[in-house]
């Protein structure tokens, strides 16, 4: 059976710690693939400054480049408007109905997956993974959710605080990988 990883969000931008979960996943769970799925926008964060969706596509090439186990799907984006998981569960129970479907989220998520559209068909055709941040405890699944905290790498990075340290004009050296850095400092992203 195949095992099938999905890593839905903005990477608004991509950083170290979205890889180092990705790679934890892979590892851990046993995954044959992963794939990246970039939203068009959350229906939990719609106040969030997000860079527009085709440099977020750019970074998050220039992040995964030359690393087959990772792949990205654009369909959320191309759907555009509010990406609710649901819809992209559904196309990928369809096209894959005989693997085993995780999904990705940030333990922070995890309390809310109860909130998340058409939650019990969810919690049905996908088990939930979740690195915790450091000095998290780890994440205990709402029922029905079946789910697994991964041990991974947890850093203490978030796309927020990169965002603003772009603003204030400070280094994000060693927080994105370099060609993303090269990438966000010439697109004048978050100015």
């Amino acid at each position: 059976m195949q095992r099938l990883g999905l890593y839905g969000g903005a990477f608004n931008p991509v950083h170290l710690g979205h890889l180092l979960v990705a790679e934890a996943a892979v590892e851990e769970l046993g995954l044959d693939k992963l794939v990246f799925i970039l939203t068009s926008r959350s229906p939990f964060k719609q106040n969030d400054e997000t860079a527009p969706d085709e440099l977020r596509l750019r970074w998050l090439r220039l992040a995964l480049a030359g690393q087959p186990r990772f792949e990205i799907d654009e369909q959320e984006i191309l759907r555009g408007g509010v990406s609710y998981t649901i819809e992209t569960a559904r196309r990928y129970a369809i096209a894959f109905p005989n693997a085993r479907l995780y999904y990705l989220v940030g333990a922070d998520n995890v309390p809310k997956l109860n909130e998340w559209r058409d939650s019990d068909e969810l919690a049905k055709l996908l088990e939930f993974a979740a690195v915790p941040r450091p000095g998290q405890a780890p994440p205990v699944f709402p029922k029905p959710f079946r789910g697994t905290a991964l041990k991974g790498f947890p850093l203490d990075i978030s796309s927020r605080e990169i965002r603003a340290r772009i603003r204030t004009g400070r280094s994000i050296q060693h927080l994105v990988p370099p060609l993303v850095a090269d990438a966000i400092h010439d697109s004048a992203a978050y100015r």
